[in-house]
């Protein structure tokens, strides 16, 4: 794994590097330099293998200074300097090797119109390109130019602050990258790299006043001896989604260079089971790896450089369907580029995607785009997330909060090439996902009051009857939690075998945004016959100061009632209609009785006996939020709908 990050982030570097010196072999020099300088030459790349760079810098400086036309010596100067991202300094070497040089304008021209790209002056490298742009290499020329022209365009624009760096409890002298957190932000999760040899989960958790506690080891499980990476956490909090690298196996595809794994656990306080590979459907003998669940638990994105694709690292995706994750196909030619495309992360609207990228157009190194699913498998042209976010150095691993206005990213721009740190940066209007709220809770029993685990749940648009997602509570502790778009009626559907269907409407509208809405489901055991507590299996919502149903929640009622209708036998249905504390208590209650009295009649239309229902209106009687928020107003204006079964 570790050769992997040192291949792939250094990706666009690596390919500078063989650039700048593909006409040079380390330690041969020209036979017209003298050997003094040769010597130089010669222990300045030996220093350089021993990662002694400063003495490796000195000694390259000599031997230019022995024979200032040496080309192989400005050559390898430049490129280490561009390696390590001292553009600045890369552009003076080659600058100078163009000048003092045979023919060296023209050999250095390439090499210098990058590096002046690099070092943010885009004008002066078009300069360059278009006055020693060659047919021979016009594709690489091209190539350039227009990353020259895509710079200076989009330079002209800088709307937003410089991204701010975690800080030392966050990041360390070690490159930290993939940060994700919980859905509310309270805990974060990355990959720290210990001096090029493991790599491990760490977390943090924020204190009272919103800053980060010193980040702790999340020790065995999820980490081993092997390298872990690029952990993804489900938006539910229950799996944990990473790459594991090292392994060996005999069957050739629980274990490659790099694999998808996945941990579970009941409850998010609860400790991580035993890390799983997945199977042969997904892992194979190539890389697998940065994984990105879909806040339904149902696509899983990855990335991978198996055959199929479109040169270099693709995302890929796997459907889970039929309890099972089916065959993984390419994200396409929209995201995909001959060049590598990784760290992929879809974001709570579940259409989203952002994702690292040196093939589309940027501003150097590696660079984060944003794309949007426009239907069930085409991408938008992805956008490039601009400066100051993405930069001449390498910015990956995006990750954004659930409201969509903060973005955290992994980023080389102050340390060595490859030392990353985990940032922070408001994220631009215009590049924000989908406002999502959520929808969370547990099933239980309502007789009984334990937790009724694995619940098959469906989400669905009351409106037009769409189901949205379809899921289970989870195993441990039953709870759920969906995200889901504001300004949308849906209706919930829960079901498991010897329990009372139960169906639910809710209306969320952007209130809901800055704090999710909670519905725990009671059911109903099927064989109930004498009740200790009543059951609502209904809870209908109203507009101010109105007194009608749609034609869908006039279904939904419908569906609740429908099996008593065939058996009616020692069932009653209460009516409780109540409002919101505004306005007028006297007619408060009167609306409520209204109400109340709107729904008995629908339910005497639809067959239920007159005598099977007691109606009441109780105004402003029973609050179950404040009244303070028109989200709490919202949910106190409502009709329950009780079952009594005797």
């Amino acid at each position: 794994m570790i050769l992997f990050f040192a291949v792939y982030f250094g990706s666009m570097r690596l390919k500078l590097v063989i650039f700048f010196s593909c006409w040079v072999f380390c330690c041969h020099v020209s036979a017209q330099q003298n050997k003094k300088a040769a010597k130089f030459f010669n222990n300045a790349v030996k220093s350089w293998s021993h990662f002694e760079r400063k003495d490796a810098y000195s000694k390259m400086k000599k031997a230019i200074s022995l024979s200032p036309a040496y080309p192989e010596a400005y050559s390898m100067l430049g490129e280490w300097y561009f390696s390590q991202h001292l553009f600045r300094d890369a552009v003076n070497v080659l600058r100078d090797a163009s000048g003092k040089c045979p023919n060296g304008k023209m050999q250095f021209a390439k090499p210098l119109a990058r590096c002046l790209i690099y070092a943010g002056r885009p004008d002066s490298a078009l300069l360059l390109i278009n006055t020693y742009a060659t047919i021979k290499d016009s594709a690489s020329w091209n190539k350039l130019r227009n990353q020259a022209l895509f710079i200076t365009r989009e330079l002209r624009v800088i709307y937003q602050q410089w991204p701010v760096s975690l800080g030392p409890r966050i990041n360390s002298r070690y490159p930290e990258l993939f940060p994700s957190m919980t859905v509310d932000t309270s805990v974060m999760y990355f990959t720290r790299r210990f001096k090029n040899i493991d790599e491990e989960f760490y977390t943090a958790k924020q204190d009272s006043c919103g800053e980060w506690l010193r980040a702790d080891n999340m020790g065995a499980p999820p980490n081993t001896i092997s390298d872990e990476s690029a952990q993804f956490i489900s938006a539910d909090g229950h799996y944990l989604f990473f790459s594991r690298s090292d392994n060996r196996s005999e069957n050739g595809w629980a274990s490659g260079g790099s694999d998808l794994y996945m941990a579970y656990r009941i409850a998010v306080d609860s400790p991580w089971t035993q890390p799983q590979p997945f199977g042969a459907t997904i892992n194979t003998p190539d890389y697998e790896g940065m994984p990105s669940l879909s806040p339904d638990n149902r696509k899983l994105y990855f990335v991978s450089n198996k055959q199929g694709g479109y040169g270099g690292m693709d995302i890929w995706i796997s459907n889970f369907e039929n309890g099972l994750w089916q065959l993984p196909y390419n994200a396409g030619p929209a995201i995909n580029t001959a060049g590598n495309e990784t760290a992929p992360y879809i974001c709570l609207d579940n259409k989203t995607l952002f994702f690292t990228s040196d093939g589309h157009p940027g501003f150097g190194g590696t660079d984060i785009f944003k794309s949007v699913l426009k239907n069930d498998t085409d991408w938008s042209v992805p956008v490039n997330l601009g400066y100051p976010i993405n930069t001449a150095y390498d910015e990956q691993s995006a990750w954004v909060v659930m409201n969509g206005n903060r973005l955290l990213l992994a980023s080389d721009r102050e340390g060595p090439a490859g030392n990353y740190d985990i940032f922070q940066t408001p994220l631009p209007l215009d590049m924000q996902p989908s406002q999502v709220s959520f929808l969370s809770g547990y099933v239980y029993d309502s007789i009984g009051k334990m937790r009724l685990n694995s619940a098959a749940m469906m989400l669905m648009n009351a409106k037009t009857g769409d189901t949205i997602y379809q899921f289970h509570s989870n195993r441990g502790d039953a709870s759920y939690l969906l995200p889901i778009a504001a300004n949308i009626k849906y209706a919930l559907y829960t079901g498991i075998p010897g329990y009372t269907e139960v169906l639910d409407t809710f209306a969320f509208d952007k209130q809901y945004v800055q704090k999710p809405f909670e519905h725990n489901v009671a059911m109903l055991p099927a064989d109930y016959v004498r009740p200790i507590h009543d059951s609502l299996v209904a809870t209908i919502h109203f507009n101010v100061m109105k007194v009608e149903l749609t034609d869908s929640d006039k279904l939904l009622i419908y569906n609740i009632i429908e099996p008593y209708l065939r058996d009616p036998r020692g069932v009653m249905f209460y009516v409780n209609s109540y409002t919101d504390n505004s306005g007028n208590p006297l007619l408060n209650e009167a609306l409520s009785t209204k109400r109340a009295n709107f729904i008995e009649s629908i339910l005497i239309d639809m067959g239920m006996d007159a005598l099977s229902i007691i109606a009441k209106g109780w105004g402003e009687a029973k609050m179950i939020a404040p009244n303070d928020t028109e989200e709490g107003r919202k949910q106190n204006r409502r009709v329950e709908i009780i079952l009594r079964r005797g």
